[in-house]
């Protein structure tokens, strides 16, 4: 295979933007398009001259792609993804890679038992300065973690955003807010710095800032085996908000603020110091180090995940961002949903089936009228988080 002819289905806000760069990676091109919406649809199919589909199995059976880039709303990744694994086709699904742990794991059958390439859109892996700090961890520079401290309260958004689309904010459409939608990004850098907590309690405020019946305000606190605890806070509702990763170790704290990386190194072990000083007040020698962050040689972001896809594809490459590690963060942040809506703390692995009769049953009872309100020449990437 010289090129990967790439299907895009879902052509709104985030599959226009995969398609405006695709052309120009090596190795792929754009295939065909799938929209669901016919104005939208003809608009991509005329710019990139492909063909186009209303349905994405016919797209899937077209024989016109080799893989696919799924950006549809949430609930329809897990069927396309199983559909497409079927056919022999390779895929990168948008994030979240389903909207709950049991289609998340139904995906993840499927790509075992296919023989293709499956991986999940978690850009913010590409970002140098994220880099750096997985690299600190796993090189044992900051030793065993005991605490982990992530304010992330700069995702604001407005109820025109959340008027724009008749899926988003709903359980039925989006099957979630800020939890799903925003936090997939943060939830994943969490678990890749820190790990999978074993327990979560948490509060979930439904509507707090916005007219939406999902959660817009999340305050969790999470239990790991080794007896680290952590704090994650977000909102979209929060104004300038607060973006705030400390991640406290055996010799020192790493802390992430206003693109700044600090390491804050204690000379010896702080337990160490802890049980051999001679005085109450005694503190450890710490130097506080200014971490300096290499420049990548590609541009950080979507289209660097989508070019390590198409190489693992091509070349075989090792993926940034492997799709099975999309439960992960979807784990957490459907642990968080259910202890803070039942009130109570919820154990990991998660009971897949609990989370999904919670969400059908949130499903069934819903009574929130939306009254959609589209808005005109939107800049999509001002979302984007670097």
């Amino acid at each position: 295979m010289k090129n990967v002819r790439v299907g895009v289905i879902g052509t709104g806000g985030m599959g226009q933007y995969h398609l405006g760069y695709l052309n120009s990676v090596d190795g792929a091109e754009i295939g065909a398009v799938c929209d669901i919406e016919p104005g939208i649809l003809k608009k991509m199919s005329e710019r990139y001259q492909v063909q186009e589909f209303r349905n994405h199995r016919e797209l899937l059976e077209s024989g016109l792609v080799d893989a696919v880039i799924i950006s549809t709303p949430h609930y329809d990744h897990t069927p396309i993804a199983i559909e497409a694994f079927k056919k022999g086709l390779h895929v990168l699904s948008e994030k979240p890679v389903a909207v709950h742990v049991k289609d998340a794991k139904a995906m993840e059958d499927a790509h075992k038992s296919s023989n293709c390439v499956y991986g999940v859109m978690f850009q913010l892996r590409t970002v140098p300065v994220y880099i750096k700090m997985k690299e600190l961890i796993d090189s044992g520079e900051l030793g065993e973690i005991v605490r982990v401290n992530y304010l992330v309260t700069d995702w604001f958004r407005t109820q025109a955003y959340y008027d724009s689309g008749g899926w988003r904010a709903t359980w039925r459409g989006e099957g979630g807010g800020v939890l799903l939608n925003q936090c997939p990004h943060s939830l994943d850098l969490l678990q890749w710095f820190a790990g999978m907590p074993v327990k979560v309690t948490a509060l979930c405020s439904i509507g707090k800032y916005h007219h939406i019946e999902v959660e817009d305000d999340v305050t969790a606190m999470l239990e790991y085996e080794n007896g680290a605890t952590g704090i994650f806070v977000t909102s979209t509702g929060e104004a300038p908000g607060t973006n705030l990763f400390e991640i406290a170790g055996s010799r020192g704290k790493l802390k992430l603020q206003d693109d700044k990386l600090s390491f804050y190194r204690t000379r010896m072990p702080v337990q160490e110091f802890c049980d051999t000083a001679t005085g109450g007040f005694d503190r450890p020698e710490t130097w506080e180090i200014d971490v300096p962050i290499p420049k990548s040689s590609k541009t950080p972001g979507h289209r660097q995940i989508t070019e390590n896809f198409i190489n693992a594809i091509l070349k075989g490459e090792k993926l940034i961002a492997p799709g099975e590690e999309g439960i992960r963060s979807l784990e957490i942040g459907n642990a968080i949903m259910m202890s803070g809506l039942q009130h109570k703390p919820v154990t990991l692995p998660l009971d897949g089936d609990g989370f999904e009769a919670m969400l059908n049953e949130l499903i069934a009872k819903s009574k929130h009228q939306k009254k959609v309100k589209e808005i005109e020449d939107d800049d999509f990437t001002k979302s984007f988080h670097t």
